[in-house]
């Protein structure tokens, strides 16, 4: 490794034949975004096997390929270290897992240049975090939302980075949520497995699309409790893409109480949600687990479910014996990406 730079040796996909460069390398390197490795590409910092330095993004891949990435070390970060109070679940000179609670924004972004997750590691870490992710995303290796509540694995050393990201791509890292959905899920266990992008109608969201032009997603969920016209969900992650439980919850026609972008609340939640000041939505990263990438020690945690939504499922809950007499246990039919059926 050159003094100041990280070189990462990716391997393209023989799925991923033909794709641009960028794609390409995005899908072998899910810790480096597709924006920042088309940077990297067109200022020499990708290599063929042949030590020649490609600078064209849109060049086409070929499966086989091997290249190294060479990023160099972040620029001093302008994100400013905050003292912000933290959950720290696990923490060794590699990484480190928190307890994130909902309302946080995990990196710096427009209108949050501040207060986020990144802005509390900087402090709590003294700035010793990975650099792959960039001057924005130190340390950062996967997210959740902002008005999600749960686990959060991040780096601290390149090393660390790098094997997390590896174990994300062979979608081996066991993520489990909890979610509290509209109706009653039937079947009571099953997979939705429906590629997602941004949608065309809201680039704010993202939508069920077809093959050829999403990423394959992948939800396992399974009945947890039966509430009262709805369900506390566990949503296990085979991959881990935007939204990606909210998605896929909601195109079943059990969307998540409270969310914002994706929820279609009925009336009868609606009125609880305001009396409670419930205002987001209803999904917690309850269990995380992973073979740490130095020591190769298999972890796992789990969080409990915070308050405000311990508080939304005791205000739901009802006796066993009402399931299934007064419920919508049905899926609504599938919304296409423009929210239409």
């Amino acid at each position: 490794m050159d003094r100041g730079v990280s070189i990462i040796r990716a391997t393209i996909a023989g799925a991923s034949a033909g794709w641009r460069l960028d794609r390409a390398l995005a899908a072998a390197l899910p810790a480096l975004s597709r924006e920042r490795l088309k940077q990297l590409i067109s200022s020499g910092g990708v290599l063929n096997q042949a030590g020649d330095a490609i600078r064209d993004p849109a060049a086409k891949a070929a499966g086989g390929q091997v290249f190294e990435v060479h990023v160099p070390e972040p620029a001093p970060a302008h994100n400013v270290p905050q003292d912000l109070a933290l959950v720290v679940a696990y923490e060794d000179e590699h990484l480190i897992v928190i307890d994130k609670p909902a309302g946080m924004v995990v990196h710096p972004a427009h209108g949050n240049p501040d207060g986020t997750l990144v802005n509390a590691l900087l402090h709590h870490c003294a700035g010793n975090l990975s650099g792959i992710g960039g001057v924005a995303r130190p340390g950062i290796v996967h997210r959740i939302d902002k008005l999600t509540s749960g686990l959060i694995v991040a780096a601290k050393t390149d090393v660390a980075h790098e094997g997390l990201s590896a174990q994300f791509a062979r979608h081996s890292i066991d993520r489990r949520y909890q979610a509290i959905v509209a109706g009653l899920p039937n079947p009571a266990s099953g997979t939705v497995d429906a590629p997602l992008a941004r949608s065309s109608a809201d680039r704010q969201k993202m939508a069920v699309v077809g093959s050829d032009r999403g990423k394959r997603a992948v939800t396992h969920y399974r009945l947890m409790t039966p509430l009262r016209d709805a369900a506390l969900v566990e949503c296990r992650l085979e991959t881990g893409r935007t939204h990606q439980v909210r998605v896929h919850m909601t195109s079943i026609g059990h969307p998540l109480l409270g969310d914002p972008a994706y929820g279609r609340t009925r009336p009868a939640h609606r009125e609880l949600l305001k009396r409670l000041d419930f205002k987001r939505q209803a999904l917690h990263a309850a269990e995380l687990g992973f073979e740490h990438p130095v020591s190769k020690e298999n972890l796992s945690f789990k969080s409990a479910m915070p308050s405000d939504m311990q508080e939304l499922f005791r205000a739901l809950t009802v006796k066993q014996a009402s399931v299934g007499k007064r419920w919508n246990t049905g899926p609504a039919p599938r919304e296409n990406e423009d929210g239409k059926r």
